[in-house]
């Protein structure tokens, strides 16, 4: 895991001090090593966060054999020493994952991506053909940004802070970003908070020559279900698990693994065990408030894990919050960043790597509002559905404010989803505020509107990279921790991705296929347990002292940066200690933040 920078244009010794600039700015993501490489025409930089290969020749930037291409990396090869043995005709000078990209762009070009596994972000340098070649994983867990300079300049890094630590542009506010924050808490994967700052979208590749960009997807999610019986669903769901946990092991340092006492993360630790005995998990949770620390210490003794569970007061909000939220380029509203900071700092104390349950949800069908769409497809109309009732017909659904008991007309489960589920503003409430811009997201795939199947590949193309993800990646990094999510392994996601909605969940359970094939590798407690998170509500965090003053100082001062962006006045209205509240506050501070940018 590491941290990439470059910059591409003509006299590029000239720009040692800029690279030097992007690279420091981003050194939380790579505290063990630093270089730089010139060319004539381009300028690579690295900072590197040494796992595999920890000798001079895991070292980037990375020449290939020919010393035409030169590549920086950021990220992990899940598998590739079975890739090593396919081009083994390349002459290897070292044992990195790295180097492999080298020897499959060599055969095959920009096609090494339809066979190229695990999370990365990269840039290659080919210095005979003058052309600049990068790419992202096809989930979007690692980031790439990038941007045109005043003179004219290809510049592009892991992080937007290391593009505005070049110097050489000046951001302007994309206001199309601002609507997506405000309506949904984060921004989108496929742009940025800078209308002149882009980033390189999951899946794509980009191509930079002569002053040219070419951008084209390699990869979209599979559309079509496959018919499977639950037996058969069970065995292959098996295999594919431990194949995925198998590969993502493989580190010349420990790894080790979340443990939350859910059942994703058990699954995870359950999966480690069966290739690694003596695993070290970690564990989080807030002092006097309910928290998962019981079921995960169960699942840690039954696996005999070196367990470390590490217990904090709430303590200051204020002050957590003023001390993480720089390390988001980008406004962002997800509260448990806060907490995914902490266990990623406590893990670090111990670990380089750590594996992650996250995305189970998306991929099981484990989110309650789910179940309700399910049932609101059943009850309703496929094509005017009409809510009007109360909260108890529906069971269990933490997101209560999603609902209300008024009449709502919505055309299908989609426009409930995208309208009702996860959302802070609505589009009336953001034009009062001043923002009336609105961002349409293109999907890979043409959608089922009433396909709850096709309901959870939106949000794994949409809330998956541009909020589960930047949480991972940034709060992690920020830590100098690798975190890798093995429920992401492309075959292992594939499949679960394309079983059929009854396996996943019906109106009495979800995470069907999970709990069938794992129940055995659980304890009972954890077989019959429901889903939770880190506790407190927003209105609680909003009862402390200092919270209150820092949500005054930034939100009822006229003169705070925030209000060049909304307006003031529409803004007192939704101070109601709410989710609203939240989402504005994270603006603020945001835009505190960066207050020289806008």
């Amino acid at each position: 895991m590491c941290g990439i920078a470059g910059i591409i244009t003509p006299n590029a010794q000239q720009y040692k001090v800029a690279l030097q600039q992007m690279t420091d700015a981003i050194a939380h993501r790579g505290p063990d090593a630093e270089h730089h490489e010139f060319f004539e025409n381009a300028a690579l930089g690295h900072r590197r966060l040494s796992i595999v290969d920890l000798s001079e020749t895991g070292k980037q930037p990375m020449f290939s054999n020919t010393r035409n291409e030169c590549i920086v990396l950021n990220g992990e090869i899940y598998g590739y020493l079975d890739l090593k043995k396919k081009y083994s005709d390349y002459t290897y000078n070292g044992s990195s994952d790295t180097e492999v990209i080298l020897a499959m762009h060599e055969a095959n070009g920009e096609e090494l991506l339809a066979e190229l596994p695990g999370m990365f972000a990269f840039a290659i340098w080919d210095d005979q053909k003058q052309e600049l070649f990068c790419a992202r994983d096809r989930f979007g867990e690692k980031p790439f940004y990038y941007a045109i300079g005043n003179k004219g300049e290809f510049i592009f890094g892991s992080e937007i802070k290391a593009i505005l630590s070049s110097g050489l542009i000046e951001p302007k506010i994309n206001k199309e970003a601002l609507y997506h924050f405000l309506q949904y808490g984060y921004v989108s994967n496929y742009q940025s908070i800078y209308s002149n700052v882009y980033t390189l979208p999951p899946a794509h590749y980009l191509k930079y020559s002569e002053e040219k960009i070419e951008i084209k997807r390699y990869y979209s999610l599979p559309k079509n279900d496959i018919q499977i019986t639950l037996s058969e669903a069970k065995e292959e769901f098996t295999h594919l698990l431990k194949n995925a946990v198998q590969k993502q092991l493989v580190a010349d340092v420990e790894v080790g693994s979340f443990l939350s006492g859910g059942l994703d993360s058990s699954t995870i630790v359950a999966m480690v065990n069966e290739f690694k005995p003596k695993q070290t998990t970690i564990s989080f949770g807030y002092s006097n408030e309910h928290s998962e620390l019981k079921f995960a210490e169960e699942i840690a003794q039954k696996y005999q894990t070196n367990h470390i569970e590490i217990h904090e007061n709430r303590g200051d909000i204020a002050a957590d919050l003023l001390k993480i939220s720089p390390y988001f380029d980008e406004p962002f509203s997800d509260m448990s960043y806060t907490p995914q900071f902490k266990i990623c700092q406590a893990a670090a104390r111990h670990l380089k790597v750590v594996l992650s349950g996250d995305v189970g949800d998306e991929l099981f069908g484990g989110y309650n509002f789910y179940t309700i769409e399910q049932q609101l497809r059943n009850h309703f109309s496929y094509n005017n559905i009409l809510l009007k009732f109360g909260l108890k017909q529906f069971g269990k659904f933490r997101e209560t404010t999603f609902l209300t008991q008024q009449n709502i007309k919505y055309k299908n489960i989609l426009d409930f989803h995208q309208n009702r589920v996860r959302n802070y503003f609505t589009p009336q409430e953001m034009a009062r505020l001043g923002i009336a811009s609105k961002f349409h997201q293109e999907y890979s795939f043409d959608i089922n509107p009433n396909s709850l199947n096709d309901i959870m590949r939106v949000d794994l193309e949409k809330y998956v990279p541009g909020n589960m993800l930047v949480k991972s990646d940034r709060m992690a990094m920020a830590n100098s921790l690798e975190v890798r999510t093995p429920f992401l392994d492309k075959n292992f996601a594939e499949f679960c991705i394309q079983l059929p909605e009854n396996l996943k969940l019906d109106s009495q359970n979800d995470k069907i296929i999970l709990r069938k094939t794992m129940q055995q590798y659980w304890t009972e407690s954890i077989r019959n347990r429901t889903k939770q998170g880190f506790g407190s509500s927003v209105t609680n965090w909003f009862e402390e002292e200092n919270l209150i003053h820092l949500s005054d100082d930034l939100l009822k001062n006229k003169d705070s940066t925030v209000f060049k962006l909304i307006d003031y006045n529409a803004s007192q209205q939704f101070l109601n200690k709410d989710k609203k509240h939240w989402n504005l506050l994270q603006l603020a501070l945001w835009a505190e933040n960066h207050k020289n940018f806008i």
